[in-house]
């Protein structure tokens, strides 16, 4: 076991050994590598490439007691994204690598030596620069999903096997190894419930330059029925996309149909009114717009010589088409925010009620978007309604004085670790006390091309 060493002069040998590897990764950035030749640059990428595994294994090292200090009480507020923004990676990618960190890191007890790391062969391999990134993923892939019944010993031996062909092979052959052993542990494809709610999950893709959007994952049995069920409504000719319910020629592929069903079935949902209420208001789609662009939009879908306007923005704070939003409107189960032109219902309650009503709600999407601190990306559907002189000090409920803040970032605004202020321009700055209070503006792209000043 090392000697002790104190927090004052593991730091300054720690920065001091920063400061060499910067030092050193300066001087061979500077140094000429014309005449070296071949054979050298090979070996010379085989030790660049094996330092920067050690240096993840470093990281993880040190994301792993970030998130978990060895010498404080618990992780300090605010860490995620003020780790993130220092870093400059999204705040995910921090909770990936805390996540990681958790298997390849040792464990620690309320008291007692430390326990070994949950995959203790993989943290020796990253220690010693044998795994890249792409080999963890690999692993740790393989690992997640293997039975709930697969006993510790068995684990072991899976975990080693992989780790002892990460040593020799590329991540894609590891990737297939661990296929083929999940096979061996689980050749009946036998999960129970625990299995199946570990693996079940649906990813919604960012919005492409079209307007659409990838979905890909895994459904559990009872969802995949309701699928088919939706699914075998849209049998062909029935449900077209244009709304026809008639028997008709119906060109679309399974899979379209598949799509249409999914669609028939959440817009039902949604149109039942038993989805119950979201943060305030019933469940259902928000969009908004302007008067002059929905005005234009009317006179568009029936006139070719006018111009569609630009989409609307979904209070998921995504592209909706404004054919689209025009025949969804048709439905009548759509709150619509339009700037300028809004409903005369009481939107001033000063302090008559603590909770914002839909109305209010509807002005924070318009204006805000989303979460209003500068950096996140939280849209509206994710977002609580601010006091900006918080209830419990006399704040009023009225549209000019509430704003949209993500939960995370609200209760952080309600604790002090941030604070903000209305602008002159009727907008929510904030600031954590480190820089100048500054406006969110990534909900709103079309004041990021103009320029405009926070405030």
């Amino acid at each position: 076991m090392g000697s002790f060493v104190t927090g004052a002069a593991a730091r300054e040998r720690f920065s001091t050994l920063l400061d060499q590897v910067d030092a050193a990764y300066a001087e061979m950035t500077d140094l000429p590598c014309d005449t070296v030749g071949s054979r050298f640059r090979m070996e010379m990428a085989e030790r660049l490439e094996t330092q920067e595994r050690r240096n993840r294994a470093l990281m993880y090292r040190t994301f792993g007691q970030i998130a978990d200090p060895p010498d404080e009480a618990a992780m300090a507020p605010m860490v995620k994204p003020r780790l993130a923004a220092r870093l400059r990676i999204p705040v995910r990618e921090v909770t990936r690598r805390f996540k990681t960190a958790a298997k390849v890191c040792a464990r620690r007890q309320l008291s007692g030596p430390a326990l070994p790391p949950l995959l203790p062969v993989v943290a020796d391999a990253l220690a010693a620069g044998t795994l890249g990134e792409d080999h963890l993923r690999a692993i740790t892939t393989t690992m997640d999903k293997l039975p709930s019944a697969t006993s510790a010993v068995d684990r072991e031996d899976v975990e080693a096997t992989l780790v002892r062909e990460s040593a020799k092979q590329d991540a894609d052959f590891v990737k297939e190894v661990g296929k083929r052993l999940d096979e061996v542990f689980n050749p009946d494809g036998h999960y129970d419930e625990a299995d199946r709610a570990r693996r079940r999950g649906l990813h919604l893709g960012a919005q492409g330059p079209d307007g659409m959007s990838k979905l890909w994952g895994w459904v559990d049995p009872e969802n995949r029925a309701y699928i088919e069920a939706c699914s075998a409504a849209v049998r062909p000719g029935r449900h077209l996309p244009d709304g026809s319910i008639e028997n008709t020629p119906d060109d679309r592929t399974p899979s379209q149909r598949c799509h249409d069903g999914v669609k028939l079935g959440l817009k039902t949902a949604l149109s039942s009114g038993q989805m119950g209420s979201h943060r305030g208001h019933p469940v259902t789609v928000i969009a908004r717009t302007t008067l002059a662009e929905l005005n234009q939009a009317a006179h568009a879908a029936t006139n070719p010589d006018v111009s569609m306007p630009a989409p609307a923005r979904t209070g998921g704070n995504t592209a909706l088409p404004m054919r689209d939003l025009i025949r969804m409107a048709t439905d009548a189960i759509h709150y619509l925010a339009v700037f300028d032109d809004h409903s005369d219902r009481p939107l001033y309650l000063g302090r008559q009620t603590r909770i914002a009503t839909t109305d209010q709600r509807i002005i924070c999407y318009s204006r805000d978007g989303g979460c209003t601190r500068p950096g996140c990306l939280e849209p509206g559907y994710h977002s609580e309604v601010h006091h900006s002189t918080d209830w419990a000090r006399g704040g009023r409920t009225d549209a000019d004085v509430l704003y949209f803040a993500c939960g995370p970032d609200h209760k952080l605004l309600t604790d002090g670790h941030w604070t903000a202020a209305v602008t002159e321009r009727g907008r929510l700055a904030w600031t954590d006390g480190t820089s100048s209070p500054g406006v969110n503006r990534a909900h709103q792209p079309d004041e990021l091309l103009r320029g405009d000043p926070d405030g």
